[in-house]
């Protein structure tokens, strides 16, 4: 009688157990749509950046680094003479190194030293950058390492080009929308992707330069932006 008693209560505690256990359940997953959307500003360049310099060779360290000075002295006081402000003028580059341009057997020897300097100029008249580029050729400017157009104002033109693409987006996930017969819901997510800030600098060789001055094409800017969205789907 006792082991039938155990028994039956052992059974009980058993099922009493197995009744407190919680039983799980599987939420849903919302449904979504996700879309990228990208926006472009081009414009006429406003402002223009150039880095120019000096490369000079000599003997010495000495020689070589006076040649250059000399010359960069003067091709400062020629950009101030057309029209470019000192403030707009910041030295980017100074070096002073062993002239290897000799060839021996196959192999490159020093001969002598090369001493370079460049500078960057923010030019706002662009009118006139053919004819800056050509005295700065003409009192010994030989290196032309970049030229680079922008917007004065670039920050607007990016705020411009992000409205474009949170159009852009909105206007693809309604065609998603319509295509696959669902409705848009509220937006969940906005996350700004990678832009292209352009342009790109163009690398130029130094050559002199016609009377008329360097001839220069100034084209567009393009400044762009990138968005990823999600939107519910009701």
């Amino acid at each position: 009688m006792k082991h039938t008693i155990l028994a039956a209560a052992l059974l009980a505690g058993m099922a009493g157990a197995g009744a407190a256990q919680p039983v799980e359940t599987s939420t849903p997953q919302q449904r979504s749509i996700a879309v990228r959307g990208e926006g472009h500003v081009r414009a006429a360049p406003e402002i223009a950046r150039v880095r120019l310099g000096v490369s000079e060779t000599a003997e010495t360290a000495r020689a070589a680094l006076d040649a250059m000075n000399a010359a960069m002295a003067r091709v400062l006081e020629r950009l101030e003479a057309a029209g470019i402000p000192p403030e707009n003028v910041q030295t980017g580059q100074l070096s002073l190194d062993r002239d290897y341009a000799r060839m021996h057997d196959g192999q490159s020897e020093p001969e002598g030293f090369v001493a370079t300097t460049l500078v960057e100029l923010r030019v706002v008249d662009l009118d006139g950058l053919g004819a800056v580029l050509d005295a700065a050729v003409g009192e010994g400017a030989n290196r032309l390492e970049g030229l680079e157009f922008a917007l004065a104002d670039r920050a607007s033109a990016h705020d411009e080009a992000r409205r474009a693409a949170i159009a852009d987006a909105q206007a693809r996930a309604a065609t998603y929308a319509e295509a696959a017969g669902v409705t848009l819901g509220e937006v969940l997510s906005i996350s700004e992707t990678g832009a292209d800030f352009g342009p790109r600098p163009a690398m130029m060789e130094m050559r002199m330069a016609a009377d008329g001055g360097v001839p220069i094409a100034q084209g567009e800017v393009e400044i762009s932006a990138g968005v990823s969205m999600v939107w519910a789907i009701e």
